[in-house]
C-alpha cells in the first residue's frame, strides 16, 4: 500500500480520518459513493472541504493511487469530484488511480482551491 507522506492523517481538532495507518491484510475496503444531502452537519462539509483542498494541494490535476487514503472519507467525493482515472476501475485496489474532476470540485466546493487552506 502506498503512503502518502505528507498527506494529513486527520482533520486537525477533530475525529475526522483522512488516511488510514495500515494495509487491511483482507483487502482495501471498497470505496462507495456516498450521497451528500442538504441537511449533513456541518462539521461533515467542513471535513469533505479540508479533505478535498488537501488532495488538490497534493496530487492537483495529476492521477493519484488511491493508497493509504481513507476508503469512507473518499466516498463523500467519489463518483462527483473525485473519479476513477482508468478503466475498469477497481474500488478494492490500493492501486487504484483516482484523479480530480477539477470543473465539479471548483462548483461544489471553490474554497478548496484557496490556497490558505491548504496548511492542513
Amino acid at each position: 500500500m502506498h503512503k502518502h507522506r505528507g498527506f494529513p492523517s486527520r482533520l486537525p481538532g477533530t475525529d475526522y480520518q483522512f488516511t488510514i495507518r495500515r494495509d487491511n491484510k483482507k483487502g482495501a475496503s471498497k470505496i462507495v459513493a456516498k450521497q451528500r444531502y442538504a441537511d449533513r452537519d456541518p462539521r461533515d462539509t467542513t471535513a469533505d472541504l479540508n479533505f478535498l483542498a488537501c488532495l488538490v494541494k497534493h496530487f492537483g490535476d495529476e492521477p493519484f493511487v488511491r493508497g493509504n487514503l481513507d476508503a469512507g472519507r473518499l466516498g463523500w467525493l467519489f463518483g462527483r469530484e473525485v473519479k476513477p482515472a482508468q478503466e475498469p476501475f477497481d474500488p478494492e485496489d490500493y492501486e487504484a488511480l483516482l484523479v480530480i474532476d477539477r470543473t465539479i470540485a471548483q462548483r461544489s466546493f471553490p474554497e478548496a482551491f484557496d490556497k490558505s487552506l491548504w496548511n492542513t
